[in-house]
């Protein structure tokens, strides 16, 4: 796996996918006979990030640190309150049935890749799922075709359509399950740990497919890890977070070798240890 980014790093004025302000995700903490609000989990406590086209914005932190219900509320599958701009539209003020047609824009690639597709349904009824919802390709040989298109983009034979998740290795489902977000074409996706539970063999194979695609699309990523090395060789930018706020951001570069913050350092020497170890 590469330590850094290629030179031909996204332009810094590429058009804004998604701005966010003071984002905040509170849960009550309940007590007594009659359920009273007693303190809040502040999970997310005012957090702002702007994603611009070809970017990644990469969300670091130990567990529990908020990145995942950070990413969540962006796409609006968390209640929050905040702004958040996807590109013209005011997501909090949209009603459900009025964001339904934004939701092919922004898809998101959960951490794993066993639980995240369905054992009952075969990789191309997996993929085409969402073309169904919003009725993209004009007929069943033309939504096929348009599977097999994605999955060879993500590097599979698009022969597998017939067959099912069980009989594929964890990389290959991860494949599957990226290919079933780009199948919409979307603007933004959110990536929430998507090689964590990969061998390492294997998560290299997966970023360097995910380093490909936002330059061939114009996509956005949020990249949710823990793992700093895959942060450092996906990211333009990072964001660190702690105990649901925003300790340090900064470009990738500065961030890693510059870390301001003692708990970014923390954080870095934590991962120079791991290294060291394996």
């Amino acid at each position: 796996m590469r330590n850094s980014r290629s030179d031909s790093s996204p332009p810094a004025d590429a058009p804004t996918v998604m701005a966010a302000r003071d984002v905040r995700v509170w849960f009550p903490i309940t007590a007594g006979f009659w359920g009273r609000t007693r303190n809040y989990i502040k999970a997310v406590d005012g957090i702002s990030v702007t994603i611009r086209a070809g970017h990644t914005v990469g969300i670091v932190g130990e567990s529990g640190s908020g990145k995942t219900t950070l990413g969540l509320a962006l796409l609006r599958l968390l209640r929050s309150e905040g702004r958040i701009h996807f590109g013209n539209h005011d997501v909090q003020r949209l009603s459900s049935s009025a964001l339904r047609p934004l939701r092919r824009e922004m898809q998101i690639v959960f951490q794993d890749p066993y639980g995240s597709l369905s054992p009952r349904l075969s990789v191309g009824q997996i993929i085409g799922e969402g073309l169904q919802v919003h009725r993209l390709g004009r007929s069943p040989s033309e939504r096929r075709a348009m599977i097999d298109e994605v999955l060879h983009e993500v590097g599979l034979d698009p022969d597998i359509q017939d067959r099912y998740p069980h009989e594929f290795s964890g990389g290959q489902r991860q494949r599957i399950a990226i290919a079933r977000a780009m199948v919409l074409r979307p603007r933004l996706v959110v990536l929430d740990e998507p090689t964590s539970a990969l061998d390492m063999s294997v998560q290299a194979q997966i970023v360097d497919l995910l380093r490909e695609l936002p330059a061939r699309h114009r996509l956005a990523y949020l990249f949710i890890s823990h793992d700093l090395r895959v942060v450092r060789a996906l990211s333009s930018e990072v964001i660190v977070m702690r105990a649901g706020r925003v300790v340090e951001h900064g470009p990738t570069a500065q961030v890693f070798d510059d870390p301001k913050d003692p708990y970014t350092r923390a954080l870095m020497a934590a991962a120079l240890d791991l290294v060291a170890v394996e």
